[in-house]
């Protein structure tokens, strides 16, 4: 088995082809299809037309929410965990303030070593940092290979 390969801020989205390359024009032309099937058959067949056009929306959305949702449990988990992370790392002062990091601070803080949590947190509350700007102070980065 081949070991993962390091993370780093460039590397650490995750890309799926199937799923966002193929599916995404699949659903995409499936969309542009029933459309262009609505125009062309005003006057014959209209009501299946229409009912095509329904059902690539449909998909459409379900293509979308199956994406977003498990997006969303994932980052209530990451929440959690970096919650927990924090309590065990941080000096007791700075444990008082873990429920002022926002969830876009606490996704960003993720990827940061054990070494590097207190002074990137107390940056990010101080400087109100976003997810994108903790990430590029990262010198250390701790990689996630479990990401959806």
């Amino acid at each position: 088995m081949t070991p993962p390969k390091q993370q780093t801020l460039k590397n650490h989205a995750s890309f799926d082809p199937a799923y966002h390359a193929f599916g995404s024009i699949a659903i995409l032309a499936n969309l542009i299809i029933g459309i262009i099937f609505v125009v062309l058959s005003l006057h014959a067949q209209l009501l299946l037309s229409i009912w095509i056009l329904v059902l690539s929306v449909a998909l459409l959305i379900l293509f979308i929410r199956l994406r977003t949702y498990p997006l969303k449990i994932q980052d209530r988990i990451i929440r959690l965990e970096e919650r927990l992370r924090l309590d065990a790392l941080l000096a007791e002062s700075m444990r008082r303030r873990i429920p002022e990091l926002t969830e876009d601070q606490l996704i960003g803080l993720r990827f940061a070593s054990d070494d590097e949590i207190p002074e990137l947190v107390q940056a990010a509350l101080d400087q109100h940092l976003t997810r994108k700007q903790i990430k590029e102070k990262i010198q250390n980065w701790r990689p996630d290979h479990f990401r959806i």
